[in-house]
């Protein structure tokens, strides 16, 4: 008799995961993202122009001296006014901060890190109305700007995370072998004091609730210092902070110039360390004036990038072309990360341009908020005339295979909206092949092998983010002999964009930052503590 044998069970079918917002997810959202948003939007709208003061000490301070904050979108548009703070009140911040550092680093870190989770559940519960005021600040679309907001949570969430996973860094160290007495070693990491963070525009939340975070997990106080075109969003940043409960003076809020209020924090000798995201040029200031104290101060440092994306003729043209048209022109170009060269063995470089520029030119420019725009304005009107001189120094260098010029028609001339620009033919001894414009313009050349490419990818002083497109085998010698921090193969989400707290860390070599220790990974949160050692003989 056959024996019967019972038919295989199907594998039950996988529940879809639930949507987790990333810069390389945001691509295809739920519509639900959308209908939040708009709704969240109108709301904002509704309560535009008010009054916002500095929060020191828990406090809320308004000064005489204020500046507008106006949206680059329409520099009609009055989003709120600010304080205009003075050397005075970092002092105020940092004394607040110096007083409240030892009540704050003196409780048990679990208790920090329920705190921190706390502000972590404020920023998610707002995400929709941040990420619409940050739209209308920085013109940044919606998907990116509630990215940023996002990944601020993330960012805050994983220095908590962190300090769990390493028991609040408490660790047994070796036993000495010593007759006739117990002798015990034990390595704590402790905080510093006051932590200064002076944020960019570019990532307004992230780039201020990130270091900012780890700087609280850590143990240290804060005072935070935005960019003057950002305080919008740096207010709200502090609000969700103040509503989770922070003891008054463990964060503080200040706004002003960078040569006035800035400089101040900088020069305070009560500020332990300090953390800034910005340009090489200010950066490098920062670092080697923070070095000129009585002794050495932890000073990290994020200072931009020129980052290439290399791609071989065995490569995927189509993903080669979407990965660089994102990073090169999400958020107008504006970021350390973005993709400003590209480098293309020279049998498929046409092939490339071509694909290039048909995505450029289907790219939408204009109001951010709205869902179909791609490119919002630059910052401010400085950046606009700099793109303006830029177009003009590449069109007597090279060509624009697309783009080139300001855009000033309707409703864009009421902001600084500038067309997604690619240049070819330059000379590679052209200035801007090296220098960071910040700008959506991206560089364009052939290059007659991928060792000639990985020579000229190298030889700048920058080394923060790079991207290849090629065989396994070649990206693997990519790895290998790329110099910068954050590196991206065959990825069509972003050639050199899209980093994530615990995915994608993120930070820089050689010019690009002081530390080596990227963001939102495995090594960044000690440098916000110093090793103690505890030997007990007993």
């Amino acid at each position: 008799m056959a024996t019967k044998t019972k038919p295989a069970k199907k594998p039950a079918a996988k529940k879809p995961e639930k949507f987790r917002l990333t810069y390389s997810t945001m691509f295809s959202p739920p519509e639900e993202m959308h209908t939040k948003f708009e709704k969240a939007l109108a709301g904002v709208r509704a309560n535009l122009g008010r009054d916002h003061g500095m929060i020191i000490n828990g406090q809320d301070r308004f000064v005489e001296a204020k500046f507008e904050d106006r949206s680059p979108i329409n520099a009609d548009w009055v989003l709120g006014t600010f304080q205009k703070g003075s050397a005075q009140d970092a002092h105020d911040a940092i004394g607040a901060a110096e007083a409240a550092w030892p009540q704050w680093s003196g409780i048990k870190w679990q208790n920090r890190v329920r705190l921190l989770r706390k502000v972590a559940a404020n920023i998610e519960k707002r995400v929709y109305e941040i990420g619409a005021a940050m739209a209308l600040e920085v013109g940044k679309n919606r998907l990116e700007a509630l990215g940023d907001v996002q990944e601020t949570a993330d960012l805050i969430k994983y220095s908590c995370d962190s300090m769990e996973r390493n028991d609040g860094f408490i660790k047994p160290m070796g036993i000495d072998p010593l007759v006739g007495y117990r002798s015990t070693n034990v390595s704590v990491l402790r905080p510093y004091g006051v932590w200064v963070v002076i944020s960019p525009f570019n990532f307004p939340f992230a780039l201020a609730g990130g270091p900012s975070g780890a700087a609280l997990a850590a143990g240290n106080t804060v005072v935070f210092k935005p960019a003057t075109d950002t305080p919008w969003t740096g207010r709200l940043l502090a609000e969700c902070m103040r509503d989770a409960g922070l003891p008054d003076g463990v964060f503080n809020f200040v706004t002003g110039g960078g040569s006035t209020l800035g400089q101040a924090l900088i020069d305070d000798p009560r500020a332990a360390g300090i953390t800034f995201t910005g340009s090489f040029e200010v950066g490098m200031r920062i670092y080697r004036q923070f070095a000129g104290g009585s002794y050495p101060r932890p000073c990290i440092t994020e200072m931009g990038g020129k980052n290439p994306a290399i791609v071989s003729k065995n490569a995927d043209l189509d993903r080669a072309a979407i990965g660089i048209m994102r990073s090169a022109f999400g958020l107008q170009g504006q970021k350390c990360s973005a993709c400003s060269r590209i480098l293309v063995e020279a049998p498929v470089k046409d092939k490339l341009a071509a694909k290039l520029v048909e995505l450029t030119n289907r790219l939408v420019v204009g109001d951010p908020t709205r869902r179909e725009v791609y490119l919002g304005p630059v910052i401010n009107a400085s950046a606009y005339r700099d793109f303006g001189e830029f177009t003009e120094e590449l069109s007597s260098a090279g060509k624009f295979l697309t783009g080139g010029k300001q855009l000033r028609e309707g409703e864009l001339g009421k902001g600084y909206f500038c067309a997604p620009t690619i240049a070819d033919e330059v000379p590679l001894d052209h200035r801007l092949w090296k220098y960071e414009m910040f700008l959506p313009i991206t560089m364009l050349t052939a290059v007659d092998s991928l060792d000639s490419a990985m020579r000229i990818a190298n030889a700048v002083n920058y080394g923060l983010t790079a991207g290849f497109y090629g065989s396994r085998k070649e990206s693997s010698w990519f790895f290998e002999n790329i110099q910068a921090g954050v590196t991206y193969a065959n990825r069509p989400q972003g050639a050199t964009t899209g980093a994530w707290p615990g995915f994608q860390p993120f930070g820089g070599w050689k010019g690009s930052g002081s530390s080596g220790k990227n963001a939102g990974g495995l090594y960044y949160l000690p440098q916000y503590m110093h090793e103690q050692i505890h030997t007990l003989v007993e």
